[in-house]
């Protein structure tokens, strides 16, 4: 049977597409399949008493000074710089957390890397910006934060905040990588807490004006 010439043709166009698709690389900074969150502080509205119970539930007794919490290491997991996140200069706290909230430090840090990834964007590290809060830091904070509580999950080792205002651009030297647009990476953030958060790992509440999400590990 003899194919016309726009019939080979066609036949060598289509054999040409599946080919380049499945070889081609993916190219960075070209943002797919980004949803996002219906509305943050619906999904993520868990209420202070409920991250309380968990915290209480879960964490170490809450914690008078910080050189109480540093008598504590055995229970306690010191936090630092890490491949899947970055610590914020502390003020009002100290990178404390039980085992439980350490591992899901991680596993947040890492989904959001992945994410980005699959999502076509360039990496960037989550901030946590806030960690155990002893009773001596709980004081200090209420002079210029109204708003803190002196019955605060932090207190227990169980919670940690991570900033959904800034976030860690990685590079390679040699490489500049563009940047990501902050709202862009906060619907990827809000993806990952959101799976996590439906997995039964934690509870989240969305703090407009701290410019964070509040995470309590269950």
């Amino acid at each position: 049977m003899n194919l016309s010439k726009i019939e080979l043709f066609l036949a060598f166009f289509i054999i040409c597409m599946f080919c380049s698709c499945g070889d081609a690389p993916m190219k960075m900074n070209e943002p797919r399949n980004i949803r996002g969150v219906v509305s943050y502080a619906r999904t993520f509205g868990d209420k202070n008493d409920l991250h309380l119970t968990a915290a209480r539930s879960i964490g170490v007794a809450a914690v008078a000074s910080r050189d109480k919490a540093e008598q504590m290491k055995k229970k306690l997991t010191c936090i630092g710089e890490s491949k899947f996140y970055s610590v914020d200069s502390l003020t009002h706290s100290i990178p404390f957390l039980v085992p439980r909230a350490s591992l899901l430090l991680d596993k947040i840090g890492k989904n959001f890397l992945d994410s980005l990834t699959c999502k076509g964007l360039n990496p960037n590290k989550i901030i946590v910006t806030s960690v155990l809060r002893t009773h001596d830091d709980v004081k200090k904070l209420r002079k210029t934060n109204i708003n803190a509580t002196m019955t605060s999950a932090h207190s227990y080792g169980t919670t940690f905040d991570i900033s959904w205002k800034r976030f860690l651009k990685l590079e390679e030297k040699g490489k500049p990588m563009e940047d990501v647009k902050t709202e862009t990476l906060k619907l990827v953030l809000a993806e990952v807490l959101r799976d996590v958060r439906k997995e039964g790992l934690c509870y989240i509440k969305y703090e407009l004006k701290q410019g964070c999400f509040h995470i309590t590990a269950r």
